[in-house]
């Protein structure tokens, strides 16, 4: 911590320059107040959290994208973090904390000294609340942190209470003293602000928004303090209602912060078990009406599962689909699947993504099941939607030639990958999901929950250009594999099982068999798969696909929802003992990473930190400690 936080405006003490002939006898090292501009370090530290390609690869995909079942990836999700890229992320946390506090504490020396610009005092506001979001993101992942830090001192730890307090106060405070009267300054300035161009009014309502999610964060320890901030804000008029109002950062293609956070192809970012789940089923929308017709021919009937390879899948899961090999496309899907994975041999298609471009995997459309008897079968996965379960397969991963193989499953698509589209920090339906929930608890908010709840679904289906199906998708009474339909006010619970059919890959007969829904035991002791918090839960997460992953890991740390499969277990998984051939249809938080462990660099550097740090945390410094305000 020493390493990165003493040095606390280090950062601008190097920023001087010679603009005329009086200035030659200013020593180059000394710090200058009125040598720099405080809104450089805003920039920076705005810009440095859009995160460049190697740490984005290992915090952004490899760890939250990960952590939220958003891909095919065990990893973090197999209770396994990394060191080294937890070292990485530190210092670059540690670096944006450092340039947002440099940029109010510089504007406040500009001001003391006399010198300063009209806009500064919204400035420090804007900094404040960018700051805010930061630690959100450092106590989201690692737990306690110093609310003090970057002032010049080594700082003690506070308690994540204390943090996510502080940061509502910031926020309060912070829209509280900003003047919306101030004049936007000119180009040349508001360029500095990457995200709204200092436009005061759009971050109060990106801090009441933020404001809101915080709240909401800590509702399930702390419900008396999350309701009052964030009625608040939800009440206050002024929080993110519109697209044009989303906290967004424009991406460029290269390798600096501005890259894409997904951009690296040889992250495969194939459709994983929990999205498929979600996704299959859910809203009514048969696919034959979302797809060309080339490929309708294609869609199964409603109660088809697939082929059953015993041999190559793994059945040792709760994932409903695990087992079976769907040889084609599911008859109904939601609308914003198509849209966000391409369909294995869909070259004509828009999303379609060649990644790797170095090898010709995406282009390869299958793959061969090897069989006890040494004997095989080729699949052609063209037109097929299907994925894995996560964990470990043994002898059936070794004999399954689809598993994890780009071409042969769904993966995301290139509007995604290619550095042209606008990375999402918060969007309005993030802001609707949240009022939906906090109406369902009984707080006081601006509409209703059904109301807001259609608006967040609704919102989404814009950005995803699938509005066409929004009012038959609302009204839709359609479980999806995990026993969830959309239409708010259906919240009759599906049978424990359902009946279905799969094909014999030794006779090609249909057999019927009896498909269980999950039983998700983490929420409510596996009660209810269809109320009301699951549906604003599900939507939320499937409109945060795929830019919002930490916040979709926040809400299954904080509620169990939505239900993630357990991972395989054909061969016990180290990092994750609770799960067994015994007991792999229950789910338990034992099961599900719930932080990073600090670094070593933080150990290491700061012993004393790091002992007090793990203090507050309440117990050992493992990826499956809870934080404080996460579900147990």
């Amino acid at each position: 911590m020493k390493k990165y936080i003493i040095p606390a405006l280090a950062t601008f003490l190097m920023i001087s320059g010679c603009k005329d002939f009086e200035e030659i006898n200013v020593d180059p090292l000394s710090p200058n107040i009125n040598q720099v501009e405080p809104q450089y370090f805003l920039n920076n530290s705005i810009l440095g959290a859009q995160q460049d390609p190697n740490i984005a690869e290992r915090v952004f995909v490899l760890y939250w994208k990960t952590a939220a079942r958003q891909h095919l990836s065990t990893g973090i999700a197999g209770g396994a973090d990394n060191d080294s890229w937890s070292v990485e992320y530190w210092k670059y946390l540690s670096e944006w904390l450092n340039n947002a506090n440099a940029a109010i504490e510089i504007a406040n020396g500009r001001k003391e000294a006399g010198n300063p610009q009209p806009y500064y005092d919204n400035l420090i506001q804007i900094s404040r609340i960018w700051r805010a979001y930061l630690m959100s993101e450092f106590s989201d992942n690692f737990g306690p942190q110093p609310i003090r830090a970057f002032q010049g001192s080594n700082p003690d730890f506070n308690s994540e209470k204390e943090v996510y307090y502080f940061i509502l106060d910031e926020l309060k405070d912070a829209t509280a003293k900003m003047n919306l009267n101030q004049p936007i300054p000119s180009d040349n300035i508001s360029k500095y602000d990457m995200a709204y161009k200092m436009n005061w009014s759009q971050w109060v309502k990106y801090a009441n928004s933020m404001r809101m999610r915080i709240a909401m964060r800590i509702s399930e320890v702390d419900p008396a303090k999350a309701k009052a901030e964030f009625e608040a804000a939800a009440n206050s008029n002024m929080f993110i209602s519109a697209s044009s109002d989303n906290f967004t950062v424009a991406e460029k293609p290269g390798w600096d912060p501005l890259t894409g956070v997904m951009s690296r192809e040889w992250n495969s970012q194939l459709l994983s078990a929990t999205l498929n789940n979600l996704y299959i089923g859910l809203g009514g929308i048969n696919s034959i009406d979302q797809l060309s017709a080339d490929k309708h021919s294609a869609v199964k009937t409603d109660d088809y599962m697939g082929v059953k390879y015993e041999e190559q899948f793994t059945t040792l899961t709760n994932d409903p689909s695990a087992g079976y090999w769907l040889d084609g496309l599911p008859n109904k899907i939601d609308p914003r699947a198509y849209k966000t994975f391409y369909i294995p041999g869909d070259f004509t298609s828009p999303i379609y993504s060649l990644y790797p471009t170095y090898t010709n995997d995406a282009s390869t459309n299958s793959g061969i099941l090897t069989f006890a008897n040494n004997s095989t079968v080729t699949i052609n996965t063209v037109n097929t939607w299907n994925a894995s379960t996560i964990g470990n397969w043994g002898v059936k991963g070794q004999r399954n030639g689809l598993r994890g193989l780009i071409g042969r499953a769904p993966a995301l698509g290139k509007q995604y990958r290619q550095s042209n589209n606008s990375r999402i920090f918060f969007a309005s339906w993030e802001s609707y999901f949240l009022i939906a929930e906090a109406a369902l608890k009984g707080w006081s908010t601006p509409m209703s929950d059904e109301a807001a709840y259609n608006k967040g679904i609704q919102d989404n289906f814009v950005y995803n250009g699938v509005s066409q199906f929004y009012g038959q998708y609302i009204t839709s009474t359609d479980y999806n594999r995990d026993g969830t339909s959309v239409a708010y006010s259906h919240i009759s619970e599906p049978g424990a099982t359902h009946m279905m059919k799969y094909k014999d890959p030794a006779t090609n007969n249909l057999v019927s068999v009896s498909v269980n829904y999950p039983v998700n035991t983490i929420y409510k002791n596996g009660a209810f798969k269809n109320d009301k918090l699951t549906k604003i839960i599900t939507q939320k997460y499937l409109a945060n696909m795929p830019w919002l992953p930490l916040e979709s890991w926040n809400d299954h740390r904080r509620l169990g929802l939505p239900f993630f499969e357990n991972p395989a277990v054909e061969t016990p998984l180290v990092n994750l003992p609770a799960i067994t051939t015994g007991n792999y249809m229950t789910n338990s938080i034992k099961n599900f990473p719930q932080r990073l462990r600090y670094p070593s660099s933080f150990r290491n550097s700061d012993p004393n930190g790091y002992q007090k740090a793990v203090q507050l945390l309440g117990a050992e410094d493992a990826t499956l400690t809870p934080l404080w305000w996460a579900k147990h």
